[in-house]
């Protein structure tokens, strides 16, 4: 029987590693190529994390904006590394401890101290608002339009700013004040003269003003009269003045009496009484006849004969033969006139009334049979 043997080798292991080197020898060129890849291949791989995780991030710092770039996971770790520091009361969005996103956008606000002066407290505060309005109403200060802000509410706040609140308050007051009667004195014919007698009681009234008051922080700068109103109206006092003669007595003239149509002429004075005034007169003359005229009408001006101006109540025109320019006179059913002016048709015991309107004038028509006193230049006062 034979021996079956297995393959043995007879080459020594010095052998195998020259295989080995003759091998890398001739696959050199591949080997090279293939490590060049796996590099390429692991550069590309470290550069995709590296980009991963840079993000973009925008700073808004008290309203600037500011673009970075940053690895860092959170906030507090990008404030950090930007070597941002925060008070406690600054205040930024979002949270320190949020995550970072690539996009993000972070708004840091600094609070600026300012100091409220307000009802009467001044106190310091830290703020990050933006104008002095929003710092009032962060701090819970409310304001009326009356009110007045130092400075104005539209004005920037800048740090170390005071901000002062005035106050203004105005009020309506009733001030009450009395008002003192008057004396009003009447003749009287039946009581004699030098007596008086008290008609009617006198009595003060009341008015009530009202003032606005206008007060700063308490404080009154200024007022100012708006009205009045008459609570209750002053009652004069009247009094009653005798003017009765004792003995009444007709003066009686030494002196002849001539009588001429309708005139009386005296060479002396007469008195008499007329609505309680008592006056002389130089003569009087019967069945005068009236009439009226006014400056409305055409050709007819303002000015006098005499020079004066006219004036309703006291201008007649005349016939200055019979009533000298400028006397005075008393005619039955009008009262007191002055002779000022004259007409071409006023003559003899003729008298033109004057009156400010034709229609005053109109109405007051044609009087006849009047009696007129001829005073004086003098007109006569109650005593």
């Amino acid at each position: 029987m034979g021996f079956i043997r297995n393959n043995e080798t007879h080459e020594s292991p010095s052998s195998s590693m020259s295989y080995v080197l003759r091998w890398s020898y001739q696959n050199a060129r591949q080997i090279a190529i293939y490590a060049i890849l796996a590099v390429a291949v692991i550069s590309i791989f470290l550069a995709y994390l590296y980009t991963q995780s840079k993000k973009n991030v925008q700073l808004l710092i008290d309203g600037k904006a500011v673009a970075v770039q940053t690895r860092q996971e959170n906030v507090e770790g990008l404030l950090s590394e930007q070597e941002i520091e925060l008070k406690s009361q600054d205040q930024i969005t979002p949270a320190l401890d949020s995550e970072l996103k690539d996009g993000d956008k972070v708004i840091i606000d600094h609070a600026a101290p300012v100091t409220l002066i307000a009802d009467g407290t001044a106190n310091q505060k830290y703020t990050t608002a933006d104008t002095v309005r929003s710092a009032l109403l962060e701090s819970g200060i409310t304001v009326s339009e009356q009110d007045k802000i130092y400075p104005e509410l539209d004005a920037e706040v800048t740090p170390n700013m005071k901000i002062h609140v005035v106050r203004v308050n105005k009020v309506m007051v009733k001030q009450t004040q009395e008002v003192p009667y008057t004396v009003v004195k009447t003749s009287d014919p039946n009581l004699l003269k030098g007596k008086t007698k008290l008609l009617q009681s006198g009595s003060k009234g009341r008015v009530v003003h009202t003032v606005e008051k206008v007060f700063q922080d308490g404080e009154m700068i200024s007022k100012r009269w708006v009205g009045k109103e008459v609570a209750k109206p002053a009652q004069p006092q009247v009094i009653a003045v005798g003017t009765k003669k004792e003995e009444p007595k007709t003066e009686v003239l030494a002196a002849s009496i001539t009588r001429k149509a309708n005139t009386v002429s005296v060479s002396g004075t007469n008195s008499i009484t007329k609505n309680g005034v008592s006056f002389k007169y130089k003569k009087m003359l019967k069945n005068v006849s009236m009439t009226a005229y006014s400056s409305e009408e055409a050709g007819i001006g303002t000015k006098t004969a005499s020079g004066t101006r006219v004036q309703e109540g006291r201008t007649i025109a005349v016939d200055k033969n019979v009533i000298p320019l400028g006397w005075w006179v008393y005619i039955e059913g009008l009262g007191f006139r002055r002779a000022e002016d004259t007409g071409g048709a006023i003559k003899g015991n003729k008298i033109d009334v004057y009156y400010n309107t034709i229609k005053a004038a109109n109405n007051f028509g044609r009087k006849t049979g009047r009696t007129v006193y001829v005073i004086g230049p003098v007109k006569p006062e109650l005593n």
